[in-house]
């Protein structure tokens, strides 16, 4: 859908005429996709290096968020350079791989990835039997799909890739979005609508919006999320609402996601039907334990 914008110029910022008009042409844009908007790049000077730096690509190793990082290049290269090609790791010009892994293509590279933890990255441009090659590796999965999001966002920018050399680590070790969610999706202190989570639908049945929530966050490095308020009902610990939750977390986990809990002082009284929740009861002490 297109919009025909039309600008009202005033005489407040100079105008000789106290009303002036201007229209362009914009696409439409709901917001949903965020900051990940995968458009095809504009300027076909950069359009042409990235192509000679990044369509074909390969990602090692076989877990869900290997997969993740093969999904999201296919995706977001298709999107911005107009090609994508999965491709084996000799014929690649863009290789996103692990420890074990990157010492193939970059001898010495241990010493470097010993200092950037479980989700620390390095993106270099290194020669390879002669050829270019743009290297993401990280010590796990979790490291190396941080750092093909930081390359996406360098491409979105249109940064010159061209001898780049980064290294990166979290700084702070937890990083959360905090949801002051309830269990009948009533939001305190919310003004965006109702809770994103449908409990009453869980575990069987997942949104979309709850992958595209962990791809958003993962994104941007962060690593854990609250689904709850700390005033929400105890009924979160119960046994049918612990698997409510495990259904997202097991979700979450490939994108490097972890669910807490936010847990109501007196859950062992209002629901263990203990006299009170004093921490120094033995009996609190011990329903806290199971």
């Amino acid at each position: 859908m297109k919009y025909c914008i039309v600008s009202l110029l005033v005489w407040v910022i100079g105008l000789s005429s106290p009303l002036a008009c201007a229209s362009s042409i914009v696409t439409g844009e709901d917001g949903y996709r965020l900051w990940q908007k995968y458009d095809l790049l504009q300027d076909k000077k950069s359009l042409n290096q990235y192509k000679k730096q990044l369509v074909k690509w390969h990602v090692s190793g076989q877990s869900k968020t290997s997969q993740i990082i093969r999904d999201e290049l296919d995706y977001a290269l298709s999107g911005l350079l107009g090609q994508s090609e999965s491709t084996s790791h000799k014929a690649a010009n863009l290789v996103v791989t692990t420890a074990r892994q990157a010492k193939i293509w970059l001898p010495g590279i241990a010493d470097d990835l010993k200092k950037l933890g479980n989700e620390g990255y390095l993106i270099r441009q290194i020669k390879h039997q002669n050829k270019s090659v743009m290297l993401i590796a990280a010590n796990t999965d979790i490291g190396a799909l941080y750092g093909t999001f930081n390359l996406l966002r360098l491409v979105q920018t249109q940064t010159p890739l061209n001898s780049i050399d980064i290294v990166s680590a979290p700084k702070t070790k937890v990083r959360v979005l905090n949801h002051w969610d309830n269990p009948d999706r009533h939001v305190e202190r919310g003004f965006a609508g109702e809770s994103i989570w449908d409990w009453h639908k869980l575990p069987e049945y997942k949104y979309q919006k709850y992958t595209d929530y962990a791809r958003a966050n993962a994104s941007i490095g962060i690593n854990g999320t609250v689904l709850n308020n700390v005033n929400a009902d105890p009924i979160m610990l119960t046994p049918a609402y612990l698997e409510k939750v495990k259904a997202l977390a097991d979700l979450f986990r490939p994108y490097g996601l972890k669910v807490y809990l936010s847990i109501k002082f007196n859950s062992p009284a209002t629901l263990g039907g203990l006299k009170n929740s004093d921490p120094l009861n033995p009996d609190v002490q011990q329903w806290w334990q199971q």
